[in-house]
């Protein structure tokens, strides 16, 4: 078939209708899996081309999957954390939604509580069973939209529903029928798809739900779930690993809309981030994070990176308030007992902190050349020094002038750098090897008559 696309202003070839193929046997593609060893990343050089969408937002999972790693979330925090989200994402919306579970009545009283609030976002959305019951549940919350499993590797399906591709598919697409009869706006959960025959059923599977959708009226949405991190951002890379690849088969041969499209990932290979930002460039407006990144296992794309992220690629934060990210760093640690480890990027006490008193130097001459941007004015986190060793009188001055005489620029050959200079020599001769202590330092410093007393610091 040939058909002129509006969107794209091309005339398009489509002469495939992708079937379900149903199967005896599971593919678990060993090849590529094969468990006892490190799984493997291979190439097709088939080229997928970018296509960001207009709009692009971020989702918070942090009530669902950020809970399913941690102690459960009081209803008082989960008010708390709501409320900082929405000052963070802006009047714009680019947090777009909030996910919740439903079940407790703690679950059910965070829902009422963050609704009295009356913000327009992030939009409050559930996650619930396959079933019937539970979407009638949704629907008694008075939620428009609710997520729904919908595992799609043949490990799910055959090694642990124990049923066919054809028995899944069926059973999925009845549950959703039954969904979209009570007006609930479902988003499907494409559960391990990184591991799923995606022409065998992916594909056909999500054909099945553009045709659902259309006619119904209601956006059906998927999320584009990387379970274990097995996505990879790399042009030419082959599927079912491509993002790419899935992200380009899901728009172009499902006809999904890229609202109607979102990633939500995991870290075990250290690619949550890149991997959410590729979703992006490849034709998904939503990513889904959660905050810190605490999530199953390793956890899920920490949504503070994502708002930096959406900044480098769009040229602006549109409206959100990033200095909110510091704030929530320290409710963590210091309602939720969450210890943030320090070199963790933008929220860690040490991200941009420098020991090396070469990198101090260039610090109090030009606080560009060792800092990525001005993180004192956008996250409230002022760039740092650690004394060391190694960190020479520059980073003596740049210590004094952070920490103790913060009015003042002090300099390398003030008098005051070159007393507590001899006195952290002094420190290493002995055989030290740790990094010196902010408290021990300010203790050096009334030694040395440089202070006399906390109040002067």
């Amino acid at each position: 078939m040939i058909y002129y696309d509006e969107k794209k202003r091309l005339l398009m070839e489509s002469e495939y209708q992708y079937l379900l193929q149903d199967r005896d046997e599971p593919n678990l593609y060993r090849k590529m899996f094969p468990y006892t060893e490190i799984p493997k990343c291979t190439f097709n050089n088939r080229l997928s081309p970018m296509d960001p969408p207009e709009e692009i937002w971020i989702t918070d999972t942090t009530f669902r999957d950020g809970q399913q790693s941690r102690a459960p979330y009081t209803t008082e925090q989960i008010v708390t954390l709501y409320k900082l989200l929405h000052r963070l994402g802006g009047d714009k919306g680019k947090i777009r939604q909030s996910e919740f579970f439903l079940y407790s009545e703690s679950d059910k009283q965070a829902i009422y509580k963050c609704r009295e609030l009356n913000y327009e976002f992030p939009e409050i959305t559930g996650w619930i069973r396959a079933n019937k019951k539970d979407f009638e549940l949704a629907k008694t919350m008075g939620l428009n939209e609710c997520g729904i499993l919908v595992s799609c590797s043949d490990y799910h399906i055959y090694n642990k529903l124990k049923v066919t591709r054809r028995q899944a598919m069926d059973n999925y697409l009845g549950i959703i029928k039954e969904a979209l009869s009570i007006g609930i706006r479902p988003r499907c959960h494409f559960e391990d798809i990184t591991r799923a025959d995606f022409y065998g059923f992916v594909l056909p599977f999500a054909c099945e739900l553009h045709d659902l959708s259309k006619e119904s009226g209601i956006p059906i949405k998927i999320r584009i779930c990387d379970t274990l991190g097995y996505g990879v951002p790399y042009p030419g890379a082959s599927l079912p690993r491509s993002i790419p690849g899935i992200i380009y088969g899901l728009r172009t041969y499902a006809n999904f809309d890229h609202a109607q499209l979102e990633w939500h990932g995991h870290n075990d290979f250290y690619k949550a981030v890149v991997n959410s930002a590729t979703a992006w460039l490849y034709g998904a407006s939503g990513v889904n994070c959660s905050l810190l990144g605490i999530g199953e296992r390793t956890g899920n794309t920490p949504l503070e990176a994502m708002v930096i992220e959406y900044a480098q690629l769009r040229g602006t934060l549109d409206g959100m308030n990033i200095s909110v990210i510091r704030e929530i760093a320290d409710y963590y640690e210091s309602h939720l007992d969450y210890e943030i480890p320090a070199r963790t990027p933008f929220i860690g006490s040490d991200f941009n902190m420098t020991q090396a008193g070469i990198h101090a130097d260039g610090l109090l001459k030009d606080e560009e050349i060792y800092n990525i941007f001005d993180t004192e004015t956008l996250l409230k986190s002022p760039p740092g020094v650690a004394i060391t060793s190694t960190s020479g009188t520059a980073g003596i001055a740049m210590w004094l002038s952070r920490y103790v005489f913060t009015d003042q620029q002090i300099d390398k050959a003030d008098s005051r750098t070159l007393k507590l200079k001899e006195w952290v020599d002094a420190q290493y001769k002995t055989g030290r090897v740790t990094t010196i202590s902010t408290a021990e330092l300010m203790e050096a410093c009334k030694m040395l008559g440089l202070i006399q007393s906390k109040r002067d610091c």
